[in-house]
């Protein structure tokens, strides 16, 4: 009996249990090119195993059930070096990728074993019943890219840059498919309401004060703008008090080492900055089409980089000069926490009533002249 593809991508990545305990006993791995040749062969392998009896016309699919495999694999990684379990990874740790054992790299590994991990099913389930997954596509590829840069970013330049091993290029396909799949998840169709032109032009007539929830995020995007150039200042060395002071006495995770929190912020600087400010465009001028896609890559990268950020500035991995103190604990989680939320409201927002960023309808003073 055939199981069904959702069943069959939770078997196949539990699988990953038996696979890597039975790596981690070969004396064989104690080599780093062997370690990043067995780390290229097994995708490959799975690959082909779910490619030659499965009839899905969508390569993601193919895709997501092999990821589904590796999301275990990150889940064993940070649940052994939290002292969960034992005797799964330890030769990957060692000859693979050892910055895997900071705080970055094991908060990482569990948002990929559970909200990756999560959206794979769902999409999945979705392919095997053709449904849309678009809307999930988006999110998780906003997610995966904001990890992905970060993460190699901050391996180069952060103080794990001379222990780089071979296993190191295994990171760069999962940097090229997120491109390939967001140009075909991109080009999916968009499931939206019909309505009158007379609906359209008269939510897009509103302005900002009959739009209440609009007038909030725009709030919220100016006080995040302010907050993301003041954390870009503090990690390109600001001499200002309040920059000195912010980073010794609430968020001195900033001056880690490792360089993934000072990443973290120049990727904000220069690409979320920029973005804050074509959302407060879109939320007043109507016709922004691209607000509610866009506002779904963004919401998934600020989610998987705000919880990074703050599992990495609490966890015990973290050297203690460079976890939040105590003191500050409440008002820093708060703030990043809201940082990211307020993210998520903007998506919501844009998926519930998406009619303001359709394209402008024409006006009754047009129709006279036509």
């Amino acid at each position: 009996m055939r199981l069904p593809p959702v069943w069959a991508a939770v078997a196949l990545s539990l699988f990953a249990f038996p696979v890597s305990y039975t790596l981690n006993s070969l004396s064989a791995l104690e080599h780093s090119w062997a370690v990043a040749a067995v780390g290229a062969v097994i995708p490959l392998g799975l690959l082909a195993l779910v490619y030659l009896p499965s009839q899905s016309q969508d390569p993601l699919f193919y895709v997501f059930m092999v990821f589904s495999f590796t999301s275990v694999i990150d889940t064993i990684i940070a649940l052994e070096e939290d002292g969960y379990i034992g005797g799964f990874m330890e030769f990957y740790m060692n000859e693979g990728e050892p910055y895997l054992r900071t705080a970055y790299g094991l908060m990482i590994c569990y948002w990929d074993g559970v909200v990756h991990y999560a959206l794979y099913l769902v999409m999945i389930a979705a392919l095997s019943q053709r449904k849309s997954y678009r809307n999930f596509g988006l999110y998780w590829i906003g997610s995966l890219t904001m990890s992905l840069v970060v993460f190699l970013l901050g391996n180069i330049v952060g103080k794990y840059g001379s222990e780089i091993r071979p296993a190191f290029l295994l990171n760069f396909p999962y940097l090229l498919i997120p491109i390939w799949a967001a140009k075909k998840i991109f080009s999916q169709p968009k499931t939206l309401p019909l309505l009158m032109v007379d609906k359209i032009s008269e939510e897009q007539n509103k302005n900002l004060l009959q739009r209440p929830l609009d007038l909030g995020l725009v709030v919220f995007l100016l006080l995040a703008a302010v907050f993301t150039l003041f954390r870009g200042l503090i990690v390109l060395d600001c001499s200002a008090d309040a920059c000195f002071d912010y980073v010794y006495q609430h968020e001195p995770y900033l001056r880690d080492p490792v360089a993934y929190p000072k990443v973290q912020m120049l990727v904000f600087l220069f690409y979320l900055l920029p973005y804050f400010c074509l959302c407060l465009y879109g939320l007043l001028c109507p016709g922004c089409t691209w607000m509610p896609d866009w506002a779904l890559v963004f919401a998934g990268a600020m989610a998987q980089a705000q919880f990074s950020h703050i599992g990495s500035s609490l966890h015990h991995h973290t050297p203690y000069p460079y976890r939040t103190p105590e003191a500050a604990w409440w008002p820093v989680v708060f703030s990043n926490v809201a940082y990211a939320a307020g993210l998520h409201l903007l998506a919501y927002r844009c998926l519930r009533n998406p009619v303001f960023f359709f394209p402008v309808a024409p006006r009754d003073e047009d129709k006279k002249k036509q």
